[in-house]
């Protein structure tokens, strides 16, 4: 049913190529008016409805349900940075300079809009008022009173400021000691109630006035805006060209001729077009990662355009027109390209298992993208192909090309696998077996991060290439690193937090002294913020101390509870905590869970010295925390929640997901080609055969990963997902070519050469062209880009030597042991040794 299908479309394809135009111009036109409704905006990222299932998740959420959000402020703060490796920015001149940026930027009506009452503040602030003899000196009075001092009274100034104001320590590098650095910064405080674009002009304000000091620079919205447009220009012009010279010239060497070159092109770029088209049809969200269906399904189509091209060559005779062979090789390829859409879309959308949107959403989007590329490359193609081929040749132009493996040097070398196959197939599928499972045991040892963030560094020949090519290295990178390794968050505020959630009976005595000791551990460790001034741990002793401060009366009850005098109450902890919700509830229950007079849980909320980069050695810090809590604690059970904890788990858990969705991938793939090849070829065992090899490709992918040290992230956890479709696609063309070759009357031996020379040729090209471009991507300073293209270049040349060089073995062996269900010739036509 589906090759009468298939034929009958092809038939009016090749027979009708001017209606055929029209029909799909009109459809084009339909599809492509979608790309103007998709959403670009959104990343689909996961909620934690998407993760109940994770603890962390689950611990997170009951905190929220039960507990009063910590009381935090709703300002903004922009932080000015001032670097200068090899000066002093104590010196007076750049405490000067820091104080007229503060006068440039206050002239800006929209930083005026915005500015907090508590303005801006610095080192140089601190160290003027202290030189003017007012801590309430103004702006004006400070410059003045800081020019009227000598280069060594204010160095005078600013040791005495850095040993007695305390405030000091927040606007320095941490550890910093002594009257030179050459690092400091100012915070500059916007209201949280401004209008949101007096909040952005204010921040553009910022930002604009540190390009004229050239050590001054500031972070935020604009700046990140600059230097994504910075990075983004120079990956386009870098990448760009070069991936399109070598797509270019790979198809001119494929093809040899400038027609094909054009309408394959035409019908990559349509097919694209189309998936982006029907992606704002259906609603599906995009956003920047949108780049990865768009390499893909490039890759794709150009695979689909060869084999279009390839057998419609093999397929012309010398005294033919043009529109019989094609129709001829469209029906012969049709086939293998229902199979490779199919098995490819089944293994894309196995990522609906994914409890990320942003994983299934890239899923439908290439699964949109393959079906597109098949459409036009069934339809528009050919009939572009015969219309134009048809015009040259009336013009007196030979159209007659030599498809690709039929020359002189490719057709022996691609034969070779065959004689290797006849020869020593159980070597083969031995060694295949052995790299594929040694690739896979890699597995375990994968590093696992959050993301691969780039360092800023860039090879010196990138940067020395040719303009526009040349890589133009941005300071962004490099400063945000800088900044990371220097200072600690600037505000409790700005800083990570990270919540332990202790439950059991926590009006025991030893739950406070278990907490303190678990908080004792994180000190010594290093992961805790700590800021003069900065409430960066709120605990139950924490709420009762701060509570002690205000009222007298606590005070006593608290002093009297504490009989050993180390800080803790080790008695009357119940009472105290009723004496703590009736004179402060809001803070209480920031700390405690009370339900019907009962308490039932405490809660430890922690401000960080950390970010994303760290959050797997402050993850498992943390935990060690939780431990020594519930050592402490006898009955306790303390459980860490918090974003950075969070990511952690979500990332193990995408992890694991990915050996589900590839084992439901290889079970769905097995199940659809032993049918389609039973229905199509008669031998459901045959269509296993052409699946096994998906298995060796993985394996190998995984080693590849495992040899250039590429960790699993988000991205390369989903390109380990994507790899199935992309590892089954070549098999298929092999298998089906050699099932079409003994349906005809040939011999295992000859049809087996017949596909691995013919088809082969193709998938070469294929694998050039679409490997090539992607090893481009690796020219680009990011490891993230780096590790995305070199998987996906690892998946398309271990998948094109195993459908060359594994499969035909197990076609042999095959054919060997099974009885013969394919072709009417159970000979092998030529001498096959016996093993």
């Amino acid at each position: 049913m589906l090759r009468t299908a298939l034929r009958r479309g092809v038939d009016f394809v090749t027979d009708h190529t001017r209606i055929t135009l029209l029909v799909m111009v009109i459809l084009s036109g339909i599809v492509v008016a979608g790309i103007p409704q998709l959403d670009t905006s959104s990343q689909a990222g996961g909620t934690s409805g998407d993760f109940e299932h994770l603890d962390r998740v689950q611990t997170a959420e009951y905190i929220d349900d039960n507990y009063a959000d910590r009381a935090e402020s709703d300002r903004s703060m922009s932080i000015v940075y001032v670097r200068n490796p090899d000066g002093n920015v104590l010196s007076k001149a750049s405490l000067l300079e820091g104080l007229r940026y503060q006068q440039a930027i206050r002239e800006n009506s929209s930083l005026r809009t915005a500015l907090d009452d508590a303005g801006i503040v610095g080192l140089e602030n601190l160290i003027a008022t202290r030189a003017a003899g007012s801590h309430r000196a103004d702006l004006t009075t400070q410059i003045e009173a800081l020019e009227a001092t000598s280069a060594t009274e204010v160095q005078q100034l600013v040791e005495t400021t850095i040993a007695k104001d305390p405030r000091a320590g927040r606007f320095l590098p941490d550890g910093q000691e002594g009257t030179t650095a050459s690092d400091r910064r100012m915070l500059v405080a916007l209201a949280g109630d401004s209008p949101e674009g007096a909040r952005s002009g204010a921040t553009r304000a910022i930002y604009e006035a540190t390009d004229d000091r050239e050590t001054f620079f500031t972070f935020g919205e604009h700046a990140n805006a600059a230097y994504r447009s910075h990075f983004f220009g120079e990956m386009i012009e870098l990448v760009l060209p070069l991936a399109l010279i070598g797509i270019l010239a790979v198809l001119a060497f494929a093809y040899r001729d400038l027609v094909d070159v054009i309408v394959g092109m035409a019908g990559v770029v349509l097919s694209v077009l189309w998936m982006f088209g029907l992606l704002g049809w259906f609603g599906v969200s995009a956003g920047m990662v949108s780049i990865i269906p768009l390499v893909l399904v490039t890759g794709l189509s150009i695979d689909f355009g060869f084999h279009v091209f390839n057998r419609y060559r093999e397929q012309r005779g010398a005294d033919e027109d043009v529109r019989a062979p094609m129709n001829r090789g469209v029906r012969l390829v049709a086939t293998a390209l229902v199979l490779v859409t199919v098995t490819a879309a089944i293994g894309f959308l196995a990522n609906l298992a994914n409890p990320l949107p942003m994983i299934r959403n890239l899923g439908i989007a290439i699964t949109l993208g393959v079906v597109s590329a098949f459409l036009i490359f069934v339809t528009v193609v050919p009939a572009l192909k015969i219309g134009i081929d048809g015009l040259l040749e009336r013009a007196g132009f030979d159209r007659h090309k030599q498809p690709l493996g039929h020359g002189r040097y490719l057709r022996p070398l691609l034969g070779k696998s065959v004689d290797i196959a006849r020869r020593a197939a159980p070597v083969v599928l031995v060694l295949a077996v052995l790299s594929g499972a040694a690739g896979g045991l890699a597995w375990t040892a994968l590093d696992e991060e959050s993301f691969q963030q780039g360092d800023g560094e860039v090879a010196e020949w990138k940067q020395s290439l040719p303009d526009p090519i040349g890589w133009e290295k941005s300071t962004f990178m490099d400063r945000l690193q800088h900044v990371q390794d220097t200072y600690q968050p600037a505000s409790a505020d700005a800083a990570f937090t990270s919540r332990i959630l202790i439950e059991g009976d926590v009006t025991e005595p030893r739950t406070l002294h278990a907490i303190d000791a678990g908080l004792a551990h994180l000190d010594e460790e290093g992961v805790l913020f700590t800021q003069p001034g900065e409430q960066t741990v709120l605990s139950p002793r924490h709420a009762m101390d701060a509570l002690a401060e205000r009222d007298g009366e606590f005070a006593t009850a608290l002093a009297d509870a504490d009989t050993d005098g180390d800080g803790v109450p080790d008695r009357n902890v119940e009472s105290l905590y009723d004496r703590l919700y009736a004179a402060d509830s809001e803070l209480a229950s920031q700390v405690l869970e009370r339900s019907d007079g009962q308490y039932r849980s405490a809660l430890v909320t922690l401000s960080l010295d950390a970010n994303y980069a760290d959050a797997e050695s402050v993850v498992a810090t943390l935990d060690g925390g939780a431990v020594t809590i519930e050592d402490a604690g006898g009955d306790l059970t303390a459980t860490v929640a918090g974003s950075l904890a969070i990511n952690e788990a979500v990332l193990d858990d995408l992890v694991a997901g990915i050996l589900l969705t590839m084992g439901i991938a290889l079970a769905a793939i097995l199940l659809t080609l032993m049918v389609v090849f039973r229905a199509m070829h008669g031998s459901a065992l045959l269509g296993a055969v052409i699946a096994i090899p998906i298995a060796v490709v993985i394996g190998m992918v995984i080693g590849g990963m495992y040899v250039l040290e590429i960790p699993l992230t988000l991205l390369t956890a989903l390109l380990m997902s994507l790899v199935v479709g992309l590892g089954v696609d070549y098999n298929i063309h092999i298998g089906d070519r050699f099932a079409d070759e003994r349906r005809a009357g040939k011999p295992t031996i000859p049809a087996l050469r017949t596909a691995v020379t013919g088809t082969g040729g193709a998938l070469l090209g294929s694998t050039l062209t679409t490997a090539g471009a992607f090893a481009t991507i690796a020219l680009v300073p990011h490891p993230q880009l780096q590790s995305f293209g070199a998987i996906v270049v690892i998946a398309l040349v271990t998948a094109f030597l195993v459908s060359v060089l594994v499969l035909p073995s197990l076609l042999v062996l095959w054919d060997r042991y099974v009885p013969a269900t394919v072709g009417a010739s159970t000979s092998s036509g030529e001498p096959m040794p016996q093993d």
